[in-house]
């Protein structure tokens, strides 16, 4: 082994300290020094000059300081994708992070937790996700625990046109501090626009850990879900030519359902069945004119619709903001533009239910209308508008069946109020404007809440009225890719059988070489009583519940209101009655399924 020698001349050591290092240097074995170079590289900077080396305590290597628990409640993606990025940054900050969804969250770990973030979607009328149900039950049960210790904010999604928005948030908000938590920093409550506001809690959650770290939190926040394989996603759409556009009803049906075939060639996105595509529309050109007309504005006015982009008036109401929904904190932002008492009165305090009755079925022109005259300019009135949300469909292909292809199915909207005939912004886009060879801005919105069994031979029992059987469309088109022998179920309703059985021909080849197993259909207007798809499942409750206890998985997607709701009961009935159990064992046994992700619903 060659010896190097220290020389005073050639180092930064005196005569005695060089001495010293060359009488022990040469009796240091491989490990010591190993460690002596892991020491010294660890304590530069950090030991003030003259600490004893004793106190410098070599053998403990830097910790990260701060832990965060980031738990997600997310029915569509977005709360799931949001908890992805901010644990990203956090990461960043050198900060360790546990992320997992609320309902793979042992509850009983709460209380081991120090720094908790939630982020939390809104579902239907205040309710939380499907994925948050059994962490939100126990939070707001007798068995949670005392969380003194705990340090948490809250993250809620929601869409300020309903009358709950981002309840879900704001109760778990409340119950964290009634358990004895205290804010780590002010709940955040967005709206279907979440970017910059998601982007400005994390980075006061990054100043409420370590304020040396605010600064650098605020650059390089991209808080949008979004997929590996392609630069394109919510922020930042993929312009897609339309392949086919076709009404998939029959001639005299008192519905239209577009099957609307997209190209996704050079975009490099991928999606799995129970994957949805977001579309961002346009709105209705007839609608634009009316209310420019109303409003006497110049089409052709250039308004800044955000920083860096400026665009005529007529092309931003056409693309940009959102004019067939009225929410309540917009009437209240208008009210300073309008010197109209009436809307005053509206929005003045504890008009709730006035408001809640005035927002039902308007749109921005009956507000233009109702409540003349207006003092602000057209740049002061469309900076209180938000900007138009994507609307999302479930998928109705797969990626191994029609390769850089996406599917979906739409049904068109059209429906008077107040005098007037409102339209679906998309679906009526797709119903009249849209052709093929033309494009339109899409991504694809994973759904970790809406997949198919990792088992591939796991039976399936799919419940989808109308447009709902979409995804169970992607379920078999990719069962028969694979191969797959399981079992398969599908109950299907709609009106009538001759003009409103969407897909017939393909569930009959389905059914035919034994992808689909059985299939139940429910015509509601074809008889003198109307029969859904509920009535059918009661009629083979027996078996129903028998494919359940052979560990089926299964799935509903489609009217959340009504169907879904009218659904579930009906799961309840059968499981009662076959089961032999009471109504507060099928809850229990319906719960455990869900726990095991063995019902899925894909409700809007």
């Amino acid at each position: 082994m060659v010896l190097l020698q220290l020389q005073v001349l050639n180092s930064p050591f005196n005569q005695e300290q060089a001495e010293l290092l060359n009488r022990i240097l040469p009796t240091l074995t491989e490990p010591q020094k190993f460690w002596l170079s892991g020491f010294l590289a660890a304590s530069q900077g950090t030991a003030a000059l003259g600490t004893p080396v004793a106190q410098l305590q070599p053998n403990k290597v830097p910790a990260k300081t701060k832990e965060v628990t980031i738990l997600y409640g997310s029915q569509t993606g977005n709360s799931r994708g949001l908890a992805k990025k901010a644990a990203k940054s956090l990461e960043s900050k050198d900060i360790q992070v546990h992320i997992t969804s609320m309902n793979d969250f042992k509850p009983n770990n709460l209380k081991k937790v120090q720094n908790l973030l939630i982020i939390a979607s809104t579902h239907g009328e205040g309710d939380p996700p499907d994925n948050a149900l059994t962490f939100y039950e126990f939070l707001h049960s007798k068995r949670a625990p005392k969380l003194e210790g705990l340090q948490f904010s809250v993250l809620a999604l929601g869409d300020s046109s309903y009358e709950f928005f981002c309840q879900t948030g704001k109760d778990f908000d409340k119950r964290l501090e009634e358990l004895g938590g205290t804010r780590l920093y002010p709940r955040f409550d967005c709206d279907v626009d979440f970017d910059e506001p998601a982007a400005e809690w994390l980075q006061g959650i990054l100043g409420s850990l370590d304020d040396s770290q605010t600064e650098s939190a605020t650059q390089n926040l991209e808080l949008e879900p979004n997929s590996v394989e392609s630069k394109y996603s919510r922020t930042n759409p993929f312009h897609a030519e339309v392949l086919e556009n076709i009404n998939l009803n029959g001639r005299g049906s008192n519905k239209e359902t577009r099957h609307l075939e997209i190209s996704l060639e050079g975009s490099g996105l991928t999606f799995e069945p129970g994957d949805s595509l977001g579309i961002y529309p346009e709105n209705d050109p007839a609608l634009v004119d009316l209310i420019l007309e109303e409003t006497k504005w110049n089409p052709e006015e250039r308004i800044t619709v955000k920083q860096g982009d400026v665009r005529p008036l007529r092309e931003a109401l056409l693309s940009y903001y959102e004019i067939t929904v009225l929410t309540k904190p917009l009437l209240q932002k208008a009210a300073s533009l309008s010197a109209s008492n009436e809307l005053q009165d509206l929005t003045a305090e504890g008009n709730e239910e006035k408001v809640k009755a005035y927002l039902a079925g308007r749109d921005l022109l009956d507000l233009i209308r109702d409540f003349t005259p207006w003092v602000g300019s057209a740049q002061e009135f469309v900076a209180i508008l938000r900007k138009i949300p994507a609307r999302l469909y479930s998928i109705a292909s797969s990626l191994s069946a029609s390769p850089d292809e996406v599917h979906v199915t739409i049904g068109a909207v059209r429906y008077d109020a107040h005098g007037r005939g409102r339209n679906g912004v998309c679906s009526i886009q797709t119903a009249e404007r849209l052709n093929a060879g033309d494009t339109v801005k899409v991504y694809v919105q994973q759904n970790e809440n809406f997949k198919l069994p990792q088992n591939p031979e796991t039976p399936i029992i799919m419940i989808g009225p109308g447009t709902g059987v979409a995804p169970f469309r992607s379920f078999m088109q990719e069962l028969e890719e694979i191969g797959s022998t399981a079992k398969s179920w599908l109950f299907f309703g709609d009106q009538h059988f001759v003009t409103d059985f969407l897909y017939q021909i393909e569930w009959q080849k389905w059914l035919k070489n034994g992808t689909l197993t059985k299939l139940d259909v429910a015509f509601s207007r074809d008889s003198n009583q109307k029969v859904y798809v509920q009535h059918r499942m009661l009629e083979h409750s027996k078996e129903l519940f028998e494919w359940l206890q052979q560990g089926a998985a299964l799935y509903i997607c489609g009217d959340e209101k009504h169907m879904a709701h009218d659904v579930h009961n009906t799961l309840l009935d059968i499981i009662e009655k076959e089961g032999a159990m009471s109504r507060e064992q099928a809850v229990a046994y319906l719960t455990d399924l869900q726990q095991q992700k063995r019902y899925q619903r894909d409700v809007y």
